[in-house]
């Protein structure tokens, strides 16, 4: 990268800038078209870039990825099909009209781990809310993301949406990042991402929607249907070689019925490790008591083989058990491939307890999950783990991203106060919204007004105008800084901003 990396990310927001005011005044027709526009090419172009995710990156599984692909492109158009982000709600018994404003520019920081699936949702969640874009992709999967962005911004603007709407930026660096999210023009970052990224979200000085890591544990109990139980923890510790933090990472029996489970989850694919394979696995994971990201998104059968250990193969989930959940023991701790913890406890109530000890290490906020046919059981785990999502008899990968829940389908999972998040729901357009309320005299004998056909938004009459000045072109200017800010405050936030992106680039 040049010198000139950060008046390209500032030209970049003024694009932005424009094309969020211009948006702004769509009516409800117009987002509908663009938005549904969106989602058919980003669905149609769903396998070619899961493929491509899988070459550059080296994480995860092509099929799965199509599968989330189409999920976060037609799944996402299709699951808020019937909502209105755009048109007026009038309350007539309270007397008062929600207007829906759009947060602007919004900054969507996207991972490596599930890249694609990552973009297609920010931006279609962009798009419903009339805001603009910019894509900022983790390096390691740049290349396929700044391709599906591109993709995506030609069909926004074919189907009417202003120039600009949707960017991407092509080459991530630590200085031009830097100048996205302390811009006063970037009206929200969307974090995703490790805790090093998240973290300088927050410390931007703009407002930040970020998420934390998970660590789910899964409870077993003795009256849950162990044959659907362990189909659907090998499949979904299996899904895409657990890439999504959605995915189980321990795996809590209750005593009775741990035998027959552990047989079960072998004749569903997963293979239990004897104690020495089991140390071998973990010294290979965990070198130095830290997980090697090296692991990060490989199947089982790759791992064993790493580790100098023998499995059967088509071995889709290493089942690795250990005794105590501390923070000395790596099996403990959050795990993005096809190795699963496994403990035993006496009692559900006993399992409740480890469940909250793991969480202690890590995940809290995040997801947990369960199989058990009592209701009982199932409030008091829900109750007294630390997290947001307590999926139910169905694998959490897709349980807890609302895949195969009625949650809200999402690839950005918040972890709320538990997990020191800005948000507690899954990440929806919902939270991309601003509404403001026009407030009548409560007073009876005060008439409200009659709003019945009005709408303050118009659909546009003719094209579009193209953005008058190209993003690539050199700006001479500076960032503009909010009034009254404090220089030598807002630079020692800076050099916190980049040694975090500095680590999370390493990552």
């Amino acid at each position: 990268m040049g010198h000139d990396e950060v008046p390209r990310a500032l030209a970049m927001l003024e694009r932005a800038t424009w094309a969020a005011r211009a948006f702004s005044r769509y009516g409800k027709e117009s987002v509908d078209q663009i938005v549904q526009a969106v989602g058919k090419v980003a669905a149609a172009h769903a396998e070619e870039y899961a493929e491509r995710a899988v070459q550059e990156t080296g994480f995860g599984v092509a099929e799965h990825k199509v599968i989330k692909n189409i999920a976060c492109s037609q799944g996402i158009v299709d699951a808020y099909r019937d909502h209105d982000y755009v048109t007026p709600r009038v309350d007539a018994d309270a007397k008062i009209v929600r207007v829906p404003r759009p947060a602007g520019v919004v900054l969507a920081l996207t991972p490596s781990t599930n890249p694609v699936c990552t973009v297609y949702f920010k931006i279609l969640l962009a798009l419903m809310t009339r805001n603009a874009v910019v894509i900022s992709p983790h390096p390691a999967a740049k290349q396929v993301c700044a391709a599906a962005a591109r993709t995506l911004a030609e069909a926004a603007v074919a189907a009417g949406a202003p120039d600009g709407v949707v960017q991407v930026v092509e080459e991530p660096s630590i200085p031009l990042i830097d100048a996205l999210m302390t811009d006063p023009r970037t009206a929200v970052i969307l974090a995703t991402g490790g805790t090093a990224m998240v973290r300088s979200a927050y410390r931007s000085g703009n407002p930040a929607l970020g998420v934390g890591p998970a660590n789910v544990p899964v409870l077993v109990d003795a009256t849950a249907d162990l044959a659907k139980a362990a189909t659907r923890i090998v499949d979904s510790k299996g899904f895409d070689n657990s890439i999504l933090c959605t995915n189980e990472s321990v795996l809590i029996a209750e005593e009775p019925i741990a035998d027959r489970l552990r047989s079960l989850l072998t004749r569903a694919g997963a293979h239990p490790l004897a104690e020495p394979d089991r140390d071998r696995v973990r010294a290979a994971l965990f070198p130095d008591g830290r997980f090697d990201t090296g692991f990060v998104g490989k199947d089982a059968t790759w791992i064993a083989q790493r580790a100098g250990v023998r499995v059967p193969h088509g071995t889709r989930v290493l089942l690795a058990p250990f005794d105590h959940a501390v923070p000395e023991e790596p099996l403990a701790h959050e795990k993005l491939c096809p190795v699963l913890g496994v403990i035993r406890v006496p009692s559900a109530r006993r399992g409740i307890d480890v469940a909250r000890a793991l969480l202690r290490i890590g995940g809290a906020g995040h997801s947990a999950a369960i199989h058990s046919t009592d209701p009982r059981t199932v409030l008091a785990y829900s109750t007294d783990v630390p997290v947001l999502r307590v999926s139910v008899n169905v694998g959490n990968s897709l349980g807890s991203a609302g895949l195969e829940t009625n949650l809200a389908p999402s690839m950005t999972i918040g972890t709320g106060y538990f997990g020191r998040s800005s948000v507690g729901a899954n990440l929806e357009p919902e939270h991309l919204v601003n509404w403001s309320r026009i407030a009548y005299n409560a007073d009876p004998a005060e008439p409200f007004g009659d709003f019945a056909g009005l709408d303050p938004w118009r659909d546009p009459t003719g094209p579009v105008p193209a953005y008058p000045h190209a993003s690539n072109l050199s700006v001479d200017r500076p960032a503009p800084e909010p009034a009254g800010d404090n220089g030598e405050l807002r630079e020692r936030l800076r050099r916190l901003i980049r040694e975090e992106l500095a680590e999370m680039i390493k990552g």
